[in-house]
């Protein structure tokens, strides 16, 4: 679904300025942490083009579907300067419950039964050094324990990590778009309440599946994959 349901996500995120002040608004009427940000619910983060099955396919190493159980510290990184003292990177351990493609293009592991996985974390306020505020990805679920979710990995510095904003996906239920979203719990109305807002040209796979489960997955990638082989 890929952007918050309270804005219209427009081509290319050209406007910094509207979306800067849109993005406070946003943030004051749903209680969000993090106003720091562009759009009130972080800055969107693309190591590799994320939005479609075809994105998915050439890109990703595997795709899985996990639960996370349990979340962990991973590293600090000291802020000189602002209003955070430091950043604490966060790694979720997910349960692999499947994989629903796997590339062949490039060498990397095959995901085990657990699967850890680099998520947004955590800043640290400057003022009292122990209040923390959550990292949040733009348009993007923060991944939580408790919750299931679609990703998209790439094996990079030896550890799992996501293709980007559009590679990760709410799948409670087994149910595409409902779960936990940018650190909110929506079910499928919601995020289609975004989707209707969003911009027209949004073709992304999470849009296209909405609603359905994992065949729908496998059979899109599969669709995708014998597309990408035969150019």
């Amino acid at each position: 679904m890929r952007r918050n349901p309270l804005l219209a996500r427009t081509a290319g995120r050209p406007a910094v300025a509207v979306l800067a002040a849109v993005g406070v608004v946003a943030g004051v009427l749903v209680g969000w942490q993090g106003l720091d940000t562009v759009n009130g619910c972080g800055l969107p983060v693309n190591r590799h083009p994320s939005e479609t099955a075809q994105d998915w396919v050439r890109n990703a190493d595997v795709v899985i579907v996990g639960r996370a159980v349990r979340e962990r510290e991973s590293d600090r990184q000291e802020l000189t300067a602002g209003a955070y003292r430091y950043q604490l990177e966060r790694t979720v351990e997910l349960t692999r419950e499947s994989v629903a493609f796997t590339s062949r293009r490039r060498t990397h592991p095959s995901p085990g039964p657990t699967v850890d996985y680099v998520a947004p974390g955590w800043k640290v306020l400057r003022s009292d050094g122990t209040t923390r505020v959550d990292d949040l990805t733009g348009d993007a679920p923060r991944v939580v324990p408790g919750h299931t979710y679609i990703l998209a990995l790439r094996w990079e510095e030896d550890r799992w990590v996501s293709l980007g904003e559009g590679a990760v996906v709410p799948f409670d239920g087994h149910v595409v778009g409902r779960g936990e979203w940018c650190g909110q719990v929506l079910g499928t109305d919601g995020f289609a309440e975004g989707e209707r807002i969003s911009r027209h040209d949004d073709h992304s796979l999470e849009k296209s599946l909405l609603g359905q489960g994992e065949n729908a997955l496998t059979r899109a990638l599969d669709r995708a994959a014998g597309q990408d082989a035969g150019q």
